[in-house]
């Protein structure tokens, strides 16, 4: 049984800093792409940021020069460091792996960013 368990959201103030932590537990051969989807109320889920095996970043326009994806394949765990928070950034973060030749999402954690 595979899970992804995401932490490390909660309330920040405009202008501030947050890091995510998704880890990947269970019989797992080979994580391959990784990433980190948000979804705000009342708006479809849309894509932050991706990260492949071998470190190829990708990043949706509205993050590029605030948010750093990483990962650490020896932990199976993927990061998300988020600066420069805006209000605008309010929404559940999901992670995303594609791992074992099947896709995975994780339960999302709430980031909320309000003064």
């Amino acid at each position: 049984q595979v899970q992804l368990v995401e932490s490390g959201g909660g309330l920040v103030q405009p202008g501030g800093s947050l890091t995510l932590s998704c880890a990947a537990s269970g019989t797992i051969v080979m994580i391959y792409t990784m990433g980190w989807y948000r979804q705000a109320p009342g708006k479809q889920r849309e894509q932050v940021a991706t990260i492949t095996r071998g470190l190829k970043t990708d990043y949706a326009d509205f993050v590029k020069g605030r948010f750093t994806i990483s990962r650490d394949n020896a932990k199976n765990t993927v990061y998300l460091q988020m600066n420069s928070l805006k209000p605008e950034d309010t929404a559940v973060y999901y992670c995303n792996a594609d791992l074992n030749s099947a896709n995975y999402w994780g339960q999302g954690t709430q980031v909320t960013v309000s003064s």
